[in-house]
């Protein structure tokens, strides 16, 4: 089964105080929770020219196995960014 990324936006309703340990343990007991972590402030480089600055509306990411984009889709109900009415970039990452 593939897995997928999803990226947490800085636009959710009381960003700061979101509880993660309900939707992760849930995540976990289905077998499908591959890991994820806060995401700090970066610094991007190029090896000629100017780099863009990062990118600071991602804040975190949580990332978790799943047959296709729906079924990541429907792990998203108890997501803190979710119900807070933030917004979740799913992308799926590449085999091999």
């Amino acid at each position: 089964m593939p897995d997928f990324i999803f990226l947490h936006h800085d636009d959710a309703s009381g960003d700061g105080g979101l509880d993660w340990e309900p939707y992760l343990s849930r995540l976990r007991e289905a077998g499908v929770f591959q890991g994820g972590s806060k995401v700090g402030p970066g610094h991007c480089v190029r090896k000629a020219g100017v780099a863009p600055d990062p990118l600071t509306h991602i804040t975190g990411f949580v990332r978790v196995t799943a047959k296709d984009l729906e079924e990541a889709r429907a792990l998203l109900p108890g997501n803190p960014v979710f119900e807070a009415g933030g917004t979740v970039e799913i992308r799926e990452l590449p085999t091999g």
